[in-house]
């Protein structure tokens, strides 16, 4: 079994490795999922690409952010809530959602880091807003883009 690396053709395009024989290799496109064989000479490895991002180049950057960075389905409605309904204060996020304080901070933080939020001053307190990365990954989830 051949340790899955990255190589690339001579036209530029990467391709994940599954197998090498002496003469050919297996490889399989990770935009498009196909395997094909391809000669040994027309490839070349390329030691600096990882696996995981040679495998994640099939997907839309937003999306591979929003995916790793939400962790589970209230974390999710809470993003899309700040998306639809535009900047919250943390006031008002506490009361309509059953987080605790120290819970709700965290995940704020969490999405923050992430690029999904990003802190406003809403009715002179302190809120957050859905960026523009985040709106983007949604839009893709709702099927609108």
């Amino acid at each position: 079994m051949t340790r899955r690396r990255t190589v690339v053709d001579a036209d530029g395009h990467r391709y994940l490795l599954l197998k090498r024989s002496s003469e050919s290799s297996l490889v399989r496109d990770p935009e498009t999922g196909e395997r094909r064989h391809l000669a040994n000479e027309t490839l070349e490895l390329l030691e600096e690409a990882s696996t995981v991002e040679t495998v994640l180049s099939a997907f839309p950057s937003e999306l591979v952010t929003l995916v790793t960075a939400v962790h589970d389905e209230r974390a999710l409605a809470l993003l899309a809530e700040l998306d639809a309904g535009g900047p919250m204060s943390v006031r008002t996020l506490l009361e309509s959602y059953d987080f605790c304080e120290s819970d709700l901070h965290g995940l704020l933080m969490e999405l923050t880091v992430a690029g999904l939020i990003q802190e406003r001053t809403v009715a002179g307190e302190r809120g957050y807003d859905a960026t523009a990365t985040a709106s983007d990954a949604l839009d893709r989830l709702r099927g609108e883009r």
